[in-house]
């Protein structure tokens, strides 16, 4: 089975917002949350690259792990879903995720900020697939059973972000590694590239 997968090319990304847009606008992400943001390193300095930045779906992912109510769970796709019928809106996988990505919808005081919401992939909610509008409302839209892949990743003008499946994914980087003249070595692919 496919485990799929975000990877967000930091030579191509251009900065422009694209991906967090198609986000907000396919799901109707509520004010103040957003699912996908971009992250600049070394701001206005040489070597300055732009990230992509959403839920990864971690393979072991610390969400789920600290969660004191289950609410979240992994497909068998790999993508991890978050229960906000379960949710009692801790906090606790928002201090787990290194990536923050589950976030309150909205900024108020603590036990006033109601449910988390994180990016399910294009993949609606953990519910068995209804394509309802109430599992619209509650997650956005579901992608994946409409055999697409997550809009962020489909909108990137520069296919600085992929999404997939995992091995397709990390096949695809590499080969764009390779073409830049990086050293497969440098991320243990040296087995591979240098045989035959």
């Amino acid at each position: 089975m496919a485990r799929m997968k975000f990877l967000c090319d930091a030579e191509r990304c251009i900065e422009c917002n694209g991906c967090v847009t198609a986000c907000k606008n396919e799901h109707e992400v509520p004010w103040g949350v957003n699912r996908r943001r971009v992250v600049t390193l070394d701001d206005g300095k040489p070597g300055e690259k732009s990230i992509s930045v959403a839920c990864m779906h971690c393979t072991d992912a610390p969400c789920q792990a600290v969660c004191p109510v289950d609410c979240f769970n992994t497909t068998d796709d790999g993508i991890v879903l978050h229960d906000k019928s379960l949710c009692i809106g801790c906090g606790y996988c928002f201090y787990a995720c290194p990536f923050g990505a589950p976030q309150y919808p909205q900024q108020s005081s603590f036990g006033a900020r109601g449910k988390m919401d994180k990016c399910t992939f294009c993949a609606g909610g953990p519910d068995e697939v209804d394509l309802s509008d109430a599992e619209y409302e509650k997650y956005g839209r579901n992608r994946i059973a409409e055999g697409k892949l997550p809009l962020c990743a489909e909108m990137c003008s520069t296919r600085a972000l992929i999404a997939g499946d995992g091995d397709e994914v990390a096949d695809i980087y590499r080969e764009r590694v390779l073409r830049r003249g990086g050293r497969p070595q440098t991320w243990g692919w040296e087995t591979a590239y240098t045989e035959g």
